[in-house]
């Protein structure tokens, strides 16, 4: 028999009560992790606001769009982006700067109208280095690898001409005396 000063909950009541209150704390600890949709990922900010990382996030999906990339990919480089304005207080006022110049309301845009104010700095610094930073990061990273096709370096896994490199079946078989004659060397 149960005990009448024990207080009961049933299962239902319990996991909702327990998923509410993971939902805040993942929401306090990763506050990307509600601007973007998609797998469940957090990025810790050490210099920007949650604000200034969502206008970044949508700066980086703008200068690199590419429909289906996980999300997880382009905080990539919101968090390299991060980490450089922490480390250096001249690239975080650069940063920061351009950043709230954009204003916070850039992230909530269609991608179309970012692209006008994004024409309009294309050629300052800080438009230069969020673009180097996109190539950098956003392309050197398994996520994206993945999502266009990309297996990696291939030297460990025993080089390119016995992973498929060579495998030319969509070619039609040319017999070698079509080739024309070999140079001399």
């Amino acid at each position: 028999m149960p005990d009448p000063d024990v207080a009961t909950i049933d299962r239902r009541r319990f996991l909702q009560s327990v998923t509410g209150v993971l939902t805040g704390v993942l929401g306090a600890l990763g506050p990307l992790a509600a601007v973007v949709p998609g797998r469940a990922w957090a990025l810790e900010l050490h210099a920007l606001s949650n604000e200034q990382a969502a206008t970044a996030l949508a700066v980086v999906r703008s200068i690199a769009p590419h429909d289906g990339l996980d999300p997880a990919a382009y905080a990539l480089v919101v968090g390299a982006l991060d980490a450089d304005a922490a480390a250096s207080s001249d690239t975080r006022g650069l940063i920061v700067g351009a950043l709230d110049g954009l204003g916070a309301q850039f992230a909530t845009l269609p991608e179309a109208a970012r692209v006008e104010p994004l024409r309009a700095i294309e050629s300052g610094a800080f438009f230069q280095s969020v673009r180097l930073k996109t190539l950098l990061v956003l392309y050197n990273n398994p996520l994206a690898w993945e999502h266009f096709g990309y297996e990696g370096e291939a030297f460990s896994k025993g080089g390119y001409l016995l992973r498929g490199f060579n495998d030319l079946k969509w070619l039609p078989e040319v017999p070698l005396a079509a080739s024309g004659p070999l140079p001399m060397t």
